[in-house]
């Protein structure tokens, strides 16, 4: 069987979705692993001004291809903008376009989709179904293709506990509710920077996350973005070349971890304040502290005493102060983010992995080390620090030069609530103090036991000299 850099060499690719995150891991793994491929043509449309070509330009000069800008200079030569709206009947591909691509593809990579678990019906249906479906359309065009890989998030089907390898019949027939929608008038949907597990880190490490709904044992199926791209390279290379051979059904792979490499979200826990007390994010709002509660009053209480009053406190503060509020806007957003990952957080499900297994052992040696799926391998505290850093890096682009003056910063804030918490318990006992006898005589006790062994503790050292 041919290696998988083999089997990409002379092929021309088409990718949806590549200016994405996954799309981007993709288009520079393929790249830099398989520099025999021909040419990777990128559906791309239009945004904010600029043309499909300006954004690949744009999407290529991030750190994420620096690595394949030394090892193939060139690269770029083999990506092809093509101006394209998935959702626009034909895709809003010309004339011109359509006979380039149904001429000349071979292997299809479909990545375009929304995984906004709050995401408007419409807009959901627009994207990760309608847009498929023109997808699938032209790839029965398509003269010379060999594989169409459609890469779906792995909670398609979260209702069930137990997730085979199968295409599920859908539980309504799509075409019918297609009919009963009007896709006359587009609703906007929810946008923020708290979406998925990066901001919910971010804030964490901010130290504006305090206290999350969560299930400590159940599995965070968190799976690294480079396995999954290797399972679909893969699963390309596997279709594509055993097409004569391989089962006649649908193949569909589970890339997940939680089945043979469990990691739970109580650990999770650990490793995201364990990481960001020892490499603070610059500028903390409070210490990193969060704590996962599976009972939902519980939480409550917790966020309205760890999110919502101080937050109307450092707000309050700045109305003082002449600036703009802001915290509570924060936290909203932050809530919202929270609200739709909680069915994720506290439920686990089993993963039925018969076919990535198959296909691991279908890799030749040199290929299991290229292109790495076995998620046995992972450590995860380890891989837990590397995210964090990550998002400080790359999301919130702070130098790790920057560390020593973060830490001290964290110091200031443990300082300033060991201060805060010594006054509040002070004051808090003085009035109770006032009001009781008991509470009195207690305290002239307790400071006059504190007086004794001092002045013991003085005059033993007194003795000793």
């Amino acid at each position: 069987m041919v290696t998988i850099p083999e089997y990409y060499e002379g092929k021309n690719v088409l990718i949806t979705g590549a200016t994405g995150f996954m799309g981007k891991v993709l288009l520079e793994k393929l790249l830099r692993s398989c520099p025999g491929v021909k040419a990777a043509y990128v559906l791309v449309r239009p945004k904010a001004g600029h043309a499909p070509e300006a954004r690949i330009a744009d999407m290529i000069n991030c750190k994420l291809f620096d690595r394949l800008r030394e090892e193939q200079p060139d690269f770029a030569e083999k990506i092809v903008a093509v101006n394209s709206d998935l959702t626009q009947p034909d895709l809003d591909l010309s004339t011109e376009d359509q006979e380039t691509l149904t001429g000349c593809i071979n292997i299809v990579f479909h990545c375009a989709a929304t995984i906004r678990f709050n995401e408007p019906l419409k807009d959901a249906m627009q994207l990760n179904v309608l847009a498929t479906q023109k997808m699938v359309n032209l790839a029965h065009r398509i003269k010379h293709l060999e594989v169409f890989i459609h890469v779906s998030t792995a909670y398609a089907h979260c209702d069930r506990e137990l997730i085979e390898e199968v295409v599920y019949p859908p539980p309504v027939d799509y075409r019918k509710l297609i009919d009963t929608l009007d896709y006359s008038k587009q609703e906007k949907g929810w946008i923020d920077n708290f979406n998925g597990p990066s901001g919910i880190f971010i804030a964490a490490g901010k130290g504006i996350l305090r206290t999350m709904r969560a299930s400590n044992n159940a599995v965070a199926d968190l799976v690294p973005v480079d396995v999954v791209i290797n399972t679909t390279l893969a699963a390309a290379w596997y279709s594509g070349s055993q097409r004569h051979a391989r089962p006649r059904s649908m193949l569909v792979y589970n890339c997940t971890t939680g089945g043979i490499n469990p990691f739970h979200w109580g650990e999770v826990e650990y490793c995201i304040n364990m990481t960001f007390k020892t490499n603070p994010l610059e500028q903390a709002f409070r210490r990193p502290n969060v704590n996962l509660r599976s009972n939902p009053f519980t939480n409550q209480y917790w966020t309205t005493v760890s999110h919502t009053l101080p937050a109307l406190l450092y707000d309050g503060f700045l109305m003082l102060t002449g600036q703009k509020p802001r915290m509570m806007k924060t936290i909203t957003r932050l809530h919202k983010a929270m609200m739709v990952l909680e069915y994720f957080t506290s439920h686990s499900w089993v993963w039925n992995m018969d076919n990535v297994t198959m296909l691991m052992n279908q890799m030749g040696s040199e290929d299991k080390k290229a292109f790495n799926i076995d998620v046995r391998q992972l450590h995860w505290a380890e891989y837990m620090e590397n995210y964090c850093m990550g998002t400080k890096k790359y999301v919130l682009n702070e130098e790790l030069s920057g560390l020593p003056a973060a830490r001290k910063h964290l110091n200031k804030l443990r300082n300033i609530r060991y201060t805060f918490n010594t006054i509040l318990v002070v004051f808090i006992w003085r009035i109770f103090i006032a009001r009781s006898q008991m509470a009195r005589n207690i305290w002239y006790f307790v400071v006059s036991l504190c007086f004794k062994f001092l002045s013991y503790f003085r005059a033993s050292s007194t003795m000793r000299y």
